[in-house]
Order: C-alpha cells, then sequence, then structure tokens
C-alpha cells in the first residue's frame, strides 16, 4: 500500500509541474546507524557526536551518501516523509536517516547573527514545508483522544513539533491512513481523494499552529509563560491559542484521517496483510 501511495503521489506531483526527487530508502541500502566514518576526520578517543556532525559539515568531509542527502534538502521547497508507523515511530530506516543526515550546523544547532540559536519555527531548514504521511494497522478509534495507544495527535508530536518544526521547516497536518495492513482495492480507492487534496494544497495548506520559540510566549527556561493556556499542561499548550474564542488552536487531525478500517476488516487482504517492508525517506 505503501508503495501504491507513493508512486501515485509522485505521479501527481511531476503532472503538477513539480520536481519530485525520492530517496527510496531501502532500495538505497541506506545505514541507519551513526558512527565514526560518517564523518571522515579522526574524532579521537571520544566520539561527541553533535560536535563532530558539524566540524564534518562545515569541512566538507561528511559520508558522500549524507552530503548527498542534504543536496537533496537544499533544493527542496517541501519535503514528504512517507512510512508506516512502526511501534509508534517511524522504522528504524528512517530514524537513521534523521540521525545521520540532520546533523548538528546543517539542520539545528545554526546561530543567527545575534548569537542566539535559531529552533522552533526557525533553523537550517526554515522556508520549507513538511507533510507526513503515514500508515497504521489500528482502527482511528484507537488512536482518538481516549484511544488505547494514545492520541494520534500526541504520538506524532516528537516528529511534527521535536523535528520538523524544530528544524525550521512548516509542519502540516499529516496523513494517516488505518487499518493499511487488511486494506483492500476499494480501501486503496478511499485513500486517493485525501492524498490528493494534500498534494494539491502541499504549498496552500495552513501549517500546524505550534509556538515559535522567539515569539515571546517562552521564558528564560524555554517555559511557556503563566498567562499564556493558565492552568494547562501536556503538548497542547505549545499550540497557538485563540484569543478571540478563547481556545487553543489546535488541529486534530487524527479525526480527519482516512478511516479503510472497516472495509480492511470485512475483506482481509492475502498473506494476512502484512505490509512490504519499505519506506520512502524524503
Amino acid at each position: 500500500m505503501n508503495r501504491a501511495v507513493l508512486t501515485k503521489g509522485i505521479s501527481q506531483l511531476r503532472e503538477a509541474g513539480h520536481y519530485v526527487q525520492v530517496s527510496d530508502l531501502y532500495a538505497m541500502g541506506w545505514n541507519p546507524v551513526v558512527d565514526r566514518g560518517d564523518v571522515g576526520h579522526d574524532v579521537g578517543n571520544r566520539f561527541v557526536i553533535g560536535a563532530e556532525q558539524e566540524r564534518g559539515y562545515r569541512g566538507g568531509t561528511l559520508s558522500e551518501d549524507i552530503r548527498a542527502e542534504h543536496t537533496k534538502l537544499a533544493r527542496a521547497d517541501a519535503v514528504i516523509f512517507q512510512f508506516p508507523l512502526w511501534w509508534l515511530g517511524p522504522p528504524a530506516i528512517l530514524k537513521g536517516w534523521f540521525d545521520r543526515v540532520l546533523v548538528q550546523g546543517f539542520a539545528f544547532g545554526v546561530t543567527g547573527t545575534d548569537g542566539r540559536t535559531r529552533r522552533y519555527g526557525d533553523g537550517g531548514l526554515a522556508g520549507k514545508r513538511a507533510l507526513l504521511t503515514t500508515s497504521v494497522g489500528a482502527r482511528p478509534s484507537s488512536f482518538g483522544p481516549r484511544g488505547i495507544h494514545g492520541d494520534i495527535d500526541h504520538v506524532l508530536f516528537p516528529l511534527l513539533h521535536g523535528t520538523f518544526f524544530y528544524t525550521g521547516m512548516a509542519a502540516l497536518p499529516p496523513m494517516v491512513v488505518y487499518g493499511a495492513d487488511r486494506m483492500d482495492d476499494a480501501g486503496y480507492r478511499a485513500v486517493l481523494p485525501d492524498l490528493r487534496e494534500r498534494l494539491a494544497t502541499l504549498f496552500t495548506a495552513e501549517p500546524l499552529p505550534f509556538r515559535h520559540e522567539d515569539s515571546g510566549d517562552y521564558d528564560d527556561t524555554l517555559v511557556l509563560r503563566p498567562e499564556l493556556a493558565p492552568g494547562q499542561t501536556g503538548l497542547d499548550v505549545h499550540y497557538v491559542r485563540d484569543e478571540t474564542s478563547g481556545r487553543d488552536v489546535v488541529a486534530h487531525y487524527g479525526t480527519t484521517a482516512v478511516d479503510t478500517s472497516r472495509a480492511a476488516r470485512r475483506s482481509p487482504s492475502p498473506g494476512g496483510g502484512r505490509l512490504p517492508a519499505r519506506s520512502s525517506g524524503s
């Protein structure tokens, strides 16, 4: 299913006149493990990963596979991360892409002319948009506000806020496909209208309204000021508050994601509906 969505998405983007590059991590034989060979220089007795990655980036000695991904990211106006959700996160190969590619000095740990660290709404990838498309085997209710797996808004927060937004990218509401491992042809066709809409609005859709670090909403210890979302805690306080309605502007994208779980349960796919171990990194 993920391969079919990838192929359909590439076709739509190219038909719309976009230039598309794909990093198929499995096909590339991507190495997901950070090691000393990434940086291309002697690191001595202690490998301080962040500092040595930045040294390698600034010195142009990072390994060729990492530099190739940097070139793709530098050219991109938008980055789409497509993957099946495994153990409530991306597959290890994609997590390793984040670890090896989004290095200090390139994606984060960047300072402005005033000496301020640029992050959470600013950073090395500022000006780009990020769209996450993921598939899960469970039904939507189990990822709802009281679902056993946890609210999908919170499950995806580390990627949307802690990775995309942290590095400066505008995080778009993600596309979540439920019941994917048991999906039949009818279920797949039900996904396509949402996919078409997400890609057609890739450069016009409103990003998730996360609070920027430099907005003044946080104090010097990076804690939300007490007058904002008073008495509230948790992840939702990091979304911008709508002062007109008095509510936090939170995009509960889990409630609008494609629900194919019922059709999937009626018509199990061959082979037990196991997903192929493939993922598109960017």
